[in-house]
């Protein structure tokens, strides 16, 4: 029997932040890319998005997610659902993501 435990839902978000898109030089989070994400049992859930359609860094965004997830004490399985519905949006963004970027609410 393992001594790891399932990780929780703020334990993965939080290493997530070490996820930066390489375009805006900012992490993902903070972005408001993620836009669900589930842990149960050491399985990570994650639903998310890209900040446009077809954007240039979507595999390099989402192998860095999978890594970071995956590398976690006590996840055992990570499934990412990439989506485009609701479209992403500056407004979307953490108020600090949106004061670095200057963009109002």
């Amino acid at each position: 029997m393992s001594d790891v435990r399932s990780p929780d839902r703020s334990y993965v978000l939080d290493a997530l932040h070490e996820v930066i898109d390489p375009e805006l030089g900012y992490n993902i989070v903070d972005l408001g890319l993620i836009y669900s994400l589930e842990v149960d049992d050491g399985m990570v859930a994650i639903t998310m998005t890209m900040t446009t359609p077809g954007c240039p860094a979507q595999d390099y965004i989402l192998s860095g997610v999978y890594e970071r997830s995956r590398t976690l004490p006590g996840v055992s399985s990570v499934d990412i659902n990439l989506v485009w519905e609701p479209r992403w949006s500056p407004k979307k963004m953490s108020p600090v993501a949106k004061a670095h970027f200057g963009v109002a609410d």
